[in-house]
């Protein structure tokens, strides 16, 4: 849905060095020390967060409690099987409940149970340890059936932006310089779940570098315009 400029009101979205513009749950992945053990925790609670929200602050790695992890933006949170947080960002939930359940062709809105259980479904095959690239599960898909912001394998294998009549390739410092977009099908990282809300005017927050060349495409906002 379109978005109204306004002030933020738990701080700017900034795009922190090797941290990004979002944190994200997905359970406690460390062990009683500290170290990171496990990919993610039991439940199916993969949400999106701001950096910033009412003051609360959160260790990096205690023991028994949700471990932090960041995100350059919306695009690679999504990739990663993330959905908005419905409490700091219930603007951008509601927005994405509602596309998904556009998408979906439901009558009333989807509740967030059944959003957890489509995403945990779309994820990771079964499997276990600490590296689960190789259950990732992938699809394939038209690249101009895809709305922008999808995040999708360049013809080298790397995770790359779809932007317009582009794609970027990802790097921990933000979207690389736009190559044009192959022909036919490609291998597709970011849910069917989110896809659908994307092409269903779920506006995501994207980093700085994806319109760096540019201006933005049109319905996908930028930090500097969006409402969240």
């Amino acid at each position: 849905m379109p978005r109204r400029n306004r002030v933020d009101p738990w701080g700017d979205l900034v795009a922190h060095p090797a941290r990004g513009m979002f944190t994200g749950n997905r359970g406690c992945v460390v062990d009683d020390r500290g170290r990171v053990v496990r990919h993610h925790g039991n439940n199916l609670l993969w949400i999106t967060c701001r950096l910033e929200f009412r003051g609360r602050r959160v260790e990096l790695a205690r023991p028994n409690r949700w471990t932090p992890l960041f995100f350059l933006d919306d695009a690679v949170a999504l990739a990663a099987g993330h959905r908005p947080c419905g409490e700091c960002r219930h603007t951008d939930y509601l927005a994405y409940r509602d596309g998904v359940t556009a998408a979906t062709g439901s009558g009333p809105p989807l509740r967030a149970a059944e959003l957890n259980r489509r995403l945990a479904d779309e994820r990771l095959r079964h499997g276990r340890g600490l590296s689960r690239a190789a259950d990732r599960i992938l699809w394939r898909a038209p690249i101009d059936r895809l709305p922008d912001a999808t995040v999708v394998l360049d013809a080298a294998g790397r995770p790359s932006l779809l932007v317009g009549e582009t794609l970027r390739p990802f790097s921990l410092d933000g979207w690389g310089a736009a190559v044009p977009v192959p022909d036919g099908p490609v291998t597709v990282l970011t849910p069917p779940t989110s896809v659908g809300a994307l092409a269903h005017s779920f506006v995501p927050v994207l980093h700085p570098s994806a319109h760096a060349l540019g201006r933005p495409p049109a319905g996908v906002a930028s930090r500097q315009d969006s409402e969240v």
